[in-house]
């Protein structure tokens, strides 16, 4: 009986040990995975900063800098707030008239609902 005991024994510290060796391997696969994430990660990141840097440089050598374009867009603006002033200027006098005209001339007739048959 003592030797069942002993080789009940030796299974049951044979099956730890091999637990133990499978959890270990468990634990470095779960670290070689975390690690190969972080590496596609820093190498994603770092692929992203180069295709946004050649899509700047791109950008700038065809449609010129942000500056260049906020200038531009400034300008034209100011242009057309100038054309608008001018043209208000230009018409004002005239839109006055008109919208005097159209207050002064009064026709007193009556609505079409209560015209008399």
């Amino acid at each position: 009986m003592a030797s069942q005991t002993t080789g009940i024994q030796q299974l049951l510290a044979a099956e730890k040990r091999a637990a133990e060796k499978v959890g270990e391997a468990r634990k470095r696969k779960n670290r070689r995975l975390k690690q190969a994430k972080e590496e596609a990660q820093a190498e994603i990141e770092t692929y992203r900063q180069e295709r946004e840097k050649q899509f700047l440089d791109h950008q700038e050598k065809h449609m010129g800098s942000r500056t260049d374009i906020v200038r531009r867009m400034d300008e034209q603006t100011l242009q057309k707030m100038e054309e608008l002033n001018q043209n208000v200027t230009g018409n004002k006098d005239e839109v006055m008239t008109r919208i005097l005209e159209l207050v002064y001339d009064i026709r007193p007739e009556l609505h079409q609902n209560l015209k008399i048959n």
